[in-house]
């Protein structure tokens, strides 16, 4: 009893809405990740980039975002490598 008990204290905690929320999130994280585990973070980032490029989004706010990402500087340049900024 104290094992659910502490269950759902945790899952409560993990978001707003209560105990339905913190499932909810914990799907989401779910899905976040089994995303980056199948194509990869550099495939990723690369692909949200580009879609925001294609956009419109000017390569300077672009670039400058990318800079700020806690990523290897390696990735960084490959990724704005791929965008051309």
């Amino acid at each position: 009893m104290i094992l659910i008990a502490a269950i759902t204290a945790a899952l409560a905690m993990l978001g707003p809405g209560g105990m339905i929320g913190g499932i909810v999130f914990l799907g989401i994280i779910g899905l976040a990740s089994d995303a980056l585990a199948k194509y990869g973070l550099e495939a990723l980032l690369k692909g949200v980039y580009l879609q925001r490029k294609s956009d419109g989004e000017p390569l300077s706010n672009l670039g400058r975002e990318i800079d700020r990402l806690p990523i290897s500087l390696e990735l960084k340049l490959i990724i704005k490598n791929a965008i051309g900024a």
